[in-house]
């Protein structure tokens, strides 16, 4: 299963890869180019606070292979006004028209502001942005996006860097049965067997960060979910088996030994 049968499509940009990657909390930016390589990810999400355009030593971007696809995100914006400033300073700076908006001013949790996320989804989206909102896996804010012009929703499974897992399950489960656009996992997947949960349950891509980069050998861990992702799509279309209440054998109980 590849991208000629099983594509996954943001904007006008096809994917061989359901695994997106961030860039930050490595103990050094040059594991970045082996993650990608070892994970087989296509996309990979950078904060724009991060980069220093005037920097003599170098930046995190030198460290991202050409035909990677650059998806900067709006990290540090309190409000709509903020997010879209940031976005429209990446596209000037040469970072392309796709942009992750997180709008977050809770920083208890890091939990984002579905209100703002909308507002500023519609003015980029206007202004012909490829727009991946972060949110947390509200249907009603999923829809208003998806009226926004959104090109994907990204709800978290958790609240960022916790490796918790899927706790948001079920609302994750509705935005996949409702929402007519890819769902990208993103936020609180801290194991290959959560990312390959939220595949075998239909969703399109996931976003990994915190996870890989706080294991002892990242580049290890990227390998073990970029093969996680790909089970996990895998075993979605092959359709998983019904859950029974009591057991039932896999081979006639009767007509053996006499009986």
């Amino acid at each position: 299963m590849d991208s000629n049968t099983d594509p996954l499509v943001i904007g006008q940009t096809t994917l061989s890869s359901r695994l997106f990657v961030g860039t930050g909390k490595y103990s050094s930016d040059s594991l970045i180019s082996e993650v990608l390589k070892r994970s087989g990810a296509q996309v990979i999400t950078v904060a724009l606070r991060r980069m220093d355009f005037h920097s003599q030593v170098g930046n995190v971007t030198d460290y991202i292979p050409s035909g990677v696809q650059l998806l900067p995100n709006t990290s540090g914006a309190r409000n709509a006004e903020e997010a879209v400033r940031i976005a429209r300073l990446a596209k000037a700076a040469g970072c392309g028209n796709w942009i992750k908006i997180e709008v977050i001013s809770d920083n208890k949790y890091l939990l984002p502001d579905g209100y703002e996320t909308v507002k500023a989804t519609e003015i980029l989206a206007r202004e012909g942005f490829v727009a991946l909102p972060y949110i947390s896996p509200d249907l009603m804010v999923a829809k208003r996006l998806v009226e926004a012009g959104a090109a994907a929703v990204m709800p978290l499974g958790a609240p960022i860097g916790t490796n918790r897992g899927l706790k948001t399950r079920e609302l994750l489960r509705i935005l996949i049965d409702e929402i007519p656009l890819p769902v990208i996992v993103d936020a609180g997947i801290g194991r290959p067997s959560h990312a390959c949960e939220a595949m075998e349950m239909g969703a399109a891509a996931c976003l990994l960060n915190t996870a890989i980069a706080s294991a002892a050998d990242p580049g290890l861990m990227a390998e073990a979910f970029g093969k996680a992702v790909s089970a996990g799509r895998q075993a979605y279309w092959a359709g998983l088996g019904g859950r029974q209440e009591y057991a039932q054998a896999s081979s006639p109980l009767t007509g053996f030994l006499h009986e």
